[in-house]
């Protein structure tokens, strides 16, 4: 298997020419960065927020953690013009048309600086009704609440801002330094409360340090884009640009906006049809297992200004090149985990929350697990239509799908509880999967072929058998001490490990990842 790569030429002075090259083995390196950006911050924040619970009070904490929900529907203000800046710049790239970066970029700080200022003004405006009447808040509070939601609404333009200066480096492939601003940016949240609570600080002191962080990480972005991009110290910006950018971002938003009704009106219809002790024994396992949504996501980061760059030189065969291999790569990476979670769901609930949610959720967290597989699955296609200019796709198919989903999802909540809530989920989740892959069929003839020819569709079946025996493994072996089981099934992945490592990858494959060790 050759070597993807793709050459653009940029200009880093006006008379020099300046060629930068990126291959499988820097998309290989870049992934793992984006993975590690959202391995860090969860990790932080599992290790300090016992602290900083007890340092802020249980009051406190959750002023501090509706503020912080609070801030983040307000980004939704940025409209998707942080994706649309990475999209274009990196298409405008493929296309050799260098010349329309700066006007491009500039049109996008200018929407956003202008969308970001109408947020913070709505934020002020309702802030006093969000502390005195909406939000259940002490009197006490009430004061220590608008401040804080005061200071965050200050903070909303910096970060629509940051969004379209970061998508410039997003677009040139630099991940290395856009990770170098966003770990530290994102544990800060984690890490400057305990820094304020140690200077004695109270919420708005805090938050106020967040704020801070959010300016400086503006800055850093900018900065390392005029470094980047000289050609953007020359400011100019276009109205004709409006329509292409607020048509992909507002698709954009469309399907993050269902998505996010998809992912979790499902919680709601279990309150109301039953009560909040099974909220909360179906929201713990979906929490969690959610998690793993880092894996593809850390791919699709990578490869949406990929996709993007082929568009705008118009090489379809290796935007499927690139679908097919991250395809297989999630595969064999998310699958041996879902399949662990699934085997001992009882063991791990047992183990993290008790006899109590062993016995409730067990059967729910399997359901979910495969769910999330098919979810992160899909991430591949939705990203690639947003990479080729077709986000709408997404956007129509989230709606279709969102009145099916909710019809099943109360059928089954209503017969089968929580289990009836991860089964409508997780088909919806497969249906997801046969809508985008069905339409990228459509759209790329050549897709199905080198799916073929990676083998794809041989690995979900293997994979699938291999599945089969493990959980017959498992019955024949439960009753065995669990010190036993674990020995068994540390033998059985090891093997399973090698078997992939010969037979599912290919030799370029292993190269590429022993290179990367």
């Amino acid at each position: 298997m050759h070597q993807i790569r793709f050459e653009v030429n940029t200009l880093k002075k006006e008379t020099h020419l300046n060629r930068f090259e990126i291959r499988d083995s820097l998309l290989a390196q870049n992934t793992l960065l984006n993975f590690i950006a959202q391995a860090v911050p969860l990790f932080v924040g599992l290790v300090t927020i016992p602290f900083i619970v007890r340092g802020l009070g249980i009051e406190r904490f959750g002023l501090f953690s509706l503020a912080l929900v609070v801030l983040g529907y307000f980004t939704i203000f940025d409209l998707g013009l942080g994706q649309a800046t990475t999209k274009f710049v990196a298409e405008t790239f493929g296309k050799g048309e260098i010349t329309e970066i700066p006007c491009l970029v500039w049109t996008a700080v200018i929407s956003q600086a202008i969308l970001g200022i109408i947020g913070a003004l709505v934020l002020f405006g309702i802030t006093p009704l969000l502390a005195e009447r909406i939000l259940n808040i002490p009197n006490e509070l009430i004061e220590e609440a608008k401040t804080t939601f005061y200071l965050l609404a200050l903070s909303v333009p910096a970060i629509l801002i940051s969004a379209s200066f970061r998508g410039v480096l997003e677009a040139m492939q630099r991940f290395d330094l856009v990770n170098a601003i966003k770990i530290p940016t994102s544990t800060s949240i984690f890490l400057l409360p305990l820094l304020g609570l140690m200077w004695g600080f109270r919420l708005p002191g805090i938050v106020a340090l967040i704020f801070g962080t959010r300016i400086l990480a503006l800055f850093v972005f900018l900065i390392l884009a005029i470094y980047l991009r000289p050609e953007l110290k020359k400011w100019s910006a276009s109205f004709t640009l409006f329509p292409q950018l607020f048509f992909f971002g507002g698709c954009v938003t469309i399907a993050r906006s269902v998505g996010a009704i998809l992912a979790y009106s499902d919680r709601f219809l279990i309150g109301s049809i039953f009560s909040m002790s099974a909220v909360a024994y179906y929201t713990t396992p979906f929490e969690a297992v959610t998690k793993l949504w880092i894996i593809p996501a850390s791919f699709v980061i990578t490869l949406f200004p990929a996709f993007s760059y082929f568009t705008g030189a118009n090489d379809n065969h290796k935007i499927n090149e690139l679908v097919s291999r991250s395809l297989k790569y999630i595969l064999l990476i998310q699958w041996p985990i879902t399949l662990v979670i699934i085997i001992f769901a009882r063991e791990i609930l047992y183990i993290w929350l008790g006899m109590d949610f062993a016995q409730k959720s067990a059967l729910t967290l399997q359901i979910l697990a495969l769910g999330v597989l098919f979810s992160s699955i899909a991430h591949i296609p939705s990203y690639l239509f947003q990479g080729i200019g077709r986000p709408d796709l997404t956007a129509k198919f989230y709606s279709l799908e969102l009145p099916i989903y909710l019809g099943t999802a109360w059928l089954l909540i209503k017969n089968f509880g929580i289990t009836g809530a991860a089964v409508a989920w997780t088909l919806r989740a497969a249906l997801d999967v046969f809508l985008l892959f069905g339409a990228s069929f459509t759209l790329s003839r050549g897709l199905p072929r080198l799916l073929l020819n990676e083998k794809v569709p041989s690995i979900g079946f293997i994979l699938l058998i291999i599945s089969a025996m493990a959980y017959g493994l498992k019955i024949f072996i439960n009753d065995f001490p669990i010190f036993l089981q674990l020995l068994i099934f540390i033998i059985f992945f090891a093997l399973l490990g090698y078997f992939i490592w010969k037979k599912l990858l290919n030799i370029f494959d292993r190269q590429l990842i022993l290179k990367k060790l």
